[in-house]
Formats: C-alpha cells, structure tokens, sequence
C-alpha cells in the first residue's frame, strides 16, 4: 500500500484521452484521397468508428479540406499537411496546411449554379463543422492552415471565425 506524504501534489491524468496525427501529403488528387482514408483509419482507431455520423462527417471534412489544398494551395514541389487532433472528449479538430498563401478562402456565399461543377466545398464544411476557419502559417512561413473542428454537440455550429484567426501572427 503506498501512501501520499503530507504535501505531496497527486498526479493525474487528463480528464480524456488526447490523441494526435500529422502527415504530409502530395499535392495531388492522389494525397487528398490517401489523406482521407488514413484519417478515417486514424478515427476508427480513436474510437470513432466507421458508418458512424461522426465518423463519416468528419472523413468527408477532410476529404473537402485536402481537395482544397491540392486545387487551390498546390505548388509544384511542395506538400500538403493535414493534422487531426482531439481537444475534447467530443471535439476533433483537422487542419491542412498548404504552402500557397496567396489563394485564401473565399467567404462562404451564395452557392454557385447549377451549371457549374466545383465552388461547394466550403459550403459543406460550413454546413458540417461546428466552427471553422483560417489563418496564414506562423513565422511568415508561406501558405495558409485552413482548420475544421467537429464537435458532437453541435453549438455555433457553422460559424466562420477565419476574421478572428487571421489576425493571428
């Protein structure tokens, strides 16, 4: 039996369990879809199994997140990151970062025609994410993080916070 001195501090754990993944991809419609699958692989291995709502909102968050990157971040050479993180018990965050910061996103208007093909992306990450955002890459690095979070219960969900995070250094 072991017992806490007078004074000692306990250690403790976190209140929930942290989990992290990071990977650079090629700026390719090939990465977008590899980045896709192993982020759903990473989630299921969370916990977050497949077939679930969670599940498969967040794979496609990140599915509109990467094509975004290689469309409109692609630089010849250069890759693309993608980095999910678990902030809360119920909240997941992704971030693609790409190195082209001078083709930021477009704030979310009116959806494009019928006739055109493209330009929905953000608006479904509007429509799924509970927050969502962008802010250029620390250190005047070049490029741009463009970031989703996904939280269970849903509140503010679709808000734009790319004013606030661009302020950001």
């Amino acid at each position: 039996m072991t017992t806490n001195p007078a004074g000692a501090t306990p250690t403790t754990q976190p209140p929930h369990p942290t989990h992290r993944f990071e990977m650079r991809f090629s700026s390719t419609p090939r990465g977008a879809r590899l980045a896709r699958r192993l982020c759903g692989e990473r989630l299921h291995a969370w916990g977050i199994p497949y077939g679930t709502e969670a599940h498969d909102t967040l794979a496609l968050l990140v599915a509109e997140l990467a094509a975004n990157a290689v469309r409109h971040g692609r630089v010849p050479g250069r890759d693309f990151r993608v980095r999910l993180t678990t902030m809360h018990p119920a909240t997941v965050r992704i971030e693609v970062t790409d190195t082209r910061g001078e083709r930021l996103p477009d704030p979310v208007g009116h959806p494009p025609g019928p006739d055109r093909t493209d330009g929905r992306g953000l608006l479904l990450v509007e429509a799924l994410a509970s927050r969502w955002g962008w802010h250029f890459r620390p250190c005047g690095a070049p490029g741009k993080t463009v970031w989703a979070e996904y939280a269970d219960d849903r509140r503010g969900r679709g808000r734009n916070l790319d004013a606030m995070d661009a302020s950001r250094p």
